[in-house]
């Protein structure tokens, strides 16, 4: 029975830890019309430890994504060309594609390229 159950504990425990590292927590934290920033939240068991306000400028879409081994970001202006991204998994910030539109960038491709953003 003791197996069983160290048996059951295990197998809860590395589909858990499987699932927190799907990436899923995906935050908006500069909105793009004004300067303040939303700021970082805690999500429990992941990678930011303590939560944080960036200052943002106008026009400016950033959306990170915690990871819980890592922390991906993505941004993007209103009136730029390029979305870029970044990680913690040590690599630097790149551009990692063009806006859709001609006119700026959204809120939804900075969101894109921190959930993308690579893992190494």
């Amino acid at each position: 029975m003791k197996k069983i159950i160290l048996g059951s504990v295990l197998a809860a425990a590395s589909i858990s830890s499987f699932n927190a590292n799907a990436g899923t927590v995906t935050q908006a934290i500069c909105s793009g019309t004004s300067p303040a920033a939303n700021g970082a939240a805690v999500a429990a068991g992941g990678f930011v430890k303590t939560g944080f306000t960036p200052k943002c400028s106008a026009n400016v879409f950033l959306a990170a994504d915690d990871m819980t081994t890592y922390y991906g970001a993505g941004a993007a202006s209103g009136k730029g060309k390029n979305v870029f991204q970044g990680s913690t998994a040590g690599g630097g910030v790149r551009a990692s594609t063009t806006c859709a539109s001609a006119t700026g960038c959204t809120a939804a491709e900075a969101a894109t390229a921190a959930t993308t953003a690579p893992a190494s």
